[in-house]
């Protein structure tokens, strides 16, 4: 509608607060949605035209070991999200964990993280975060933008696995734009990453940059961006403040979230095209 709120219901009638991550179902028929403002995870069926609420009561967490039915358990900004079979990966920057959905059994708890606003890394359960923003994964792995220390961080998606770190400073006032390997790489609040094949490419947002990481050498380049926020030229196009990435195909989506437009390129090339976004015409008034 464009109304603010917690309302399901047809597509013209739900309504949202700030929405930010997504995640498309395996056959395509169900879009999960972060509500993120609304501290709750949402379900458009894109049949039927509906949107459901699948977790979260609309009020903050404040509790950082959550177990429970998911329609029970408060939420806390969750911003993204990442499908792996029936499990819902949640990045919960509200509480600084990563948290997971049960689909089958509806039910959410903590899957990595114990709520302190650092880095560290080791088995999930005692790991450490700071407003873990962007989620990809390759089934095995969680790619997580680790956004206020600046950070790239890998969750291991199986029970009891382990928290490592990719690149970056993992440090709260240590980043820059800096390429180089593994931690000596550096980002600037980075809030999306997205996984094509061997490589992770990260909208490493307050550097106005798309960047990219070797998986098998952690290797962080510049890709694309003049790293102004400006609009730059169709040779050496401009980005401010780049936030969600995804990738279908060899096309890479970016939101430039301060330019007011989505961006396409094409992943071989870097050739870029401006996606024409026509939003529905208003409904008349009473």
């Amino acid at each position: 509608t464009g109304e603010i709120g917690l309302k399901d219901g047809p597509f013209d009638q739900a309504q949202f607060h700030q929405p930010q991550g997504l995640a498309l179902s395996a056959d395509g028929r169900t879009l999960y949605i972060a509500d993120t403002e609304n501290h709750a995870v949402r379900a458009a069926d894109l049949e039927h035209g509906t949107v459901t609420t699948l977790a979260g009561t609309g009020r903050q967490a404040r509790n950082f070991q959550p177990n429970g039915p998911a329609r029970q358990v408060d939420l806390s900004s969750p911003w993204d999200l990442a499908l792996v079979g029936t499990q819902l990966f949640i990045a919960s920057a509200g509480t600084h964990q990563i948290w997971v959905m049960d689909l089958a059994a509806r039910r959410v708890k903590v899957h990595a993280g114990t709520g302190r606003e650092l880095r560290i890394d080791g088995p999930n359960a005692s790991a450490a975060f700071a407003q873990p923003s962007g989620l990809a994964s390759d089934g095995g792995r969680l790619f997580v933008a680790d956004s206020e220390i600046s950070t790239i961080r890998i969750v291991e998606t199986r029970a009891n696995g382990r928290t490592s770190t990719l690149a970056g400073s993992g440090g709260l006032f240590d980043f820059g734009a800096t390429d180089g390997r593994g931690e000596s790489a550096r980002f600037q609040h980075p809030l999306g990453v997205a996984l094509h094949g061997d490589v992770l490419f990260v909208a490493d947002t307050f550097n106005h940059l798309i960047r990219r990481v070797d998986l098998k050498t952690q290797e962080v380049s510049t890709w694309l961006g003049t790293g102004k926020p400006d609009l730059g030229t169709a040779a050496q196009i401009g980005l401010f403040e780049p936030g969600g990435i995804s990738i279908a195909g060899n096309q890479l989506y970016i939101a430039d979230t301060n330019h007011h437009r989505i961006l396409a390129v094409d992943i071989p090339t870097k050739r870029v095209r401006l996606i024409d976004v026509r939003l529905p015409a208003s409904r008349p008034g009473p």
